[in-house]
Parts: C-alpha cells; structure tokens; sequence
C-alpha cells in the first residue's frame, strides 16, 4: 500500500460551498480546509448537512454556488480527476450478501480498471489491513455487522486513494465493532491516508479526529482540535435535571447567573446547563440556590468540557438527532 507522509499540505480545500433545494439551503458559505494525512470530522447532528458536504466532495453532487479542490483538482471540472485519488464508505452497505468479500475486491478491481496483478496485491494488503484474511472466501451474508463493516473500509481502500471518505462508519454497530473500527481507521492515518468521517457520535469524533468542524443547520460553527475546543470553553459543568414543578425557571435561572464563579445558564428541557469557573466551589452554592427557589433536584452531574458542551456554546442548543426539514444526515 503506498506510504503517504504528513507533510501538512493542503488535502481539500473547501470555500463557499452551498446546496439548495428550493427555498432550503442544505449547507449554506461552509468554508475549511483539511491537512494531507489528518483524521477530519464533520461532526453534527441528523439534518445538519455532513452528507450533503460529503457527496460534494466525492462529486456525486453539485453546489449551487462556492468551490472545492481535492489535491488541487476541482470537483465539479475535474470530477475524473477527483475520483481517481479517492475512496468512498457510504453510509448504506454496498455489499452482496450472495458474493464473498474476496470476490466483492475482485469486483471493484475490474471496475477500477486494475491490473490482475494490482488487483491480487491489493486484495491481499487489504484483507490483511482489516483482518478479514479468514473470513474473505465466505459470503457477506454470514458476516457481522461489524465484519460487513470492514468489507465496506476494504472496497473503499481497493483504488489506493490518497483521500478516503467514510459517512457514519461506524452507525448503528456494537460497542466491540465500533472500537475495532476506530483502530482500522488510526491504522489508516498511521499509513499516510487522509480521513474524511461524517459522524453523529461525539466520542467518535473525540477519540479519532485530529480536527472536527461542528456542523448545525446547514452551516459550520466552529472547527477545531476537540481537545483545543474543550480547553477554549474553559470551566466545568453542572447539569442539573429538575423535578416538574409549578414555579417558573426564568427566575431560577437569573438566581443562578448572579452568583459568583457562574458562566453561563441554559434550559435544556428536563433541566439547566450551567458553565462554572470549578465545579466544586459552585456546586454548594448553586444547590442552596436552587432548594431556596421552591425547585426539586432529580438528578446532578458535574464534569469537566465535553464536544457536547462545545456542541451548545456554538449552536445555542444541545446535540440532537431529531428528523429535520433537510433529510441529510
């Protein structure tokens, strides 16, 4: 498999981009850029238009205004060029339960125009890479999810691409599944290969992208390291889920925000989102508060800043999967 070092120069570049659909725009000015050989994530919630982005890229959709280059090449101009340096994992499997994942490989291979020669090396690099060795002569019905999973990453690596898009890799697996495919695609990061992952799972994109841009209704909120976006939010947490109660929250809430070392104050409809300076100095303060208010405490939880708390100072809201007038993912 061709070794392609990190040199920190530009994989794609991405300026203006918007789709729309009729009135709707699906995404609407995204601008950023992505490192050759980094892990990148559009990280946002069902609706929020990382699909739309995606297939954008792959040149299976056109923008209705902005631009895009992948290694320099256009993605409207220069499609052809685009294709031949990528790989695609859809979100939908793409595989026949009736075909063995050695035979899917050759499949692709032919389709790809390979070699015979290229086509067998690439099979066999690949089995390996996602250890599927044991497993490539048996059909894709008797496979797990996660093993089809696999077989998917493996189809998208056939070409030998410099760039390798993935949307939801790992959506709807088990916890194993999921864990061994973040190792297959650090391995992939390991080889040189720059990663593109749409994701909806926020320990997803913390555990394996270098960067993520944070995508909400169709526009980009911030991007960022997640370990650099934690740290700018600075603080902790406190979520406190209230009992029903007759009393209003407005009040509860303007109590709150005046007591010293507290941040921010947010409902989230079973409760309150608080940003504080420490969380063991605010804590006493604000349940005292809180019991003096008339309210009833269900649940706390106090923790140090999450991608879903940086998820909520940049969109206003918090993270969400919920059905939305643009069915991108």
């Amino acid at each position: 498999m061709t070794q392609q070092a990190s040199d920190g120069s530009t994989a794609i570049e991405v300026v203006g981009l918007t789709k729309r659909y009729d009135t709707v725009d699906a995404i609407s000015d995204i601008n950023f850029q992505i490192k050759t050989g980094e892990i990148f994530g559009l990280l946002g919630p069902n609706g929020a238009g990382k699909t739309t982005t995606l297939r954008i890229l792959i040149t299976v959709l056109t923008p209705t205004s902005g631009s895009a280059r992948v290694h320099g090449f256009d993605v409207c101009q220069e499609a052809t060029k685009v294709r031949r340096i990528i790989g695609y994992v859809p979100q939908e499997r793409a595989i026949d339960r009736f075909l063995s994942g050695r035979e899917h490989l050759l499949l692709l291979g032919d389709l790809y125009h390979l070699s015979k020669q290229d086509t067998l090396r690439r099979i066999d690099e690949i089995l390996k890479l996602v250890n599927l060795e044991d497993k490539a002569d048996q059909r894709a019905r008797d496979y797990s999810g996660g093993m089809k999973r696999k077989l998917d990453i493996a189809c998208g690596l056939i070409p030998d691409p410099k760039v390798l898009f993935m949307d939801e890799p790992t959506l709807g697996l088990d916890v194993e599944s999921r864990l061994r495919i973040w190792e297959h695609v650090l391995g992939l990061k390991e080889r040189g290969i720059t990663v593109v992952l749409t994701t909806n799972y926020l320990d997803e994109a913390d555990q394996l992208c270098d960067r993520v841009a944070i995508i909400d209704e169709g526009k980009v909120r911030v991007i960022g390291s997640p370990k650099k976006l934690k740290a700018d939010l600075g603080g902790d947490g406190i979520s406190l889920a209230l009992l029903e109660s007759e009393r209003e929250i407005d009040t509860l809430m303007s109590s709150l925000q005046a007591l010293p070392g507290i941040r921010t104050v947010k409902a989230n409809g079973a409760g309150l989102d608080i940003r504080v300076d420490t969380a063991e100095a605010a804590l006493p303060r604000v349940l005292e508060t809180v019991a003096k208010s008339g309210h009833g405490v269900d649940a706390i939880d106090y923790h140090r800043p999450r991608l879903d708390d940086v998820f909520v100072a940049h969109t206003g809201h918090a993270f969400r999967n919920e059905a939305s007038v643009n069915t991108d993912g």
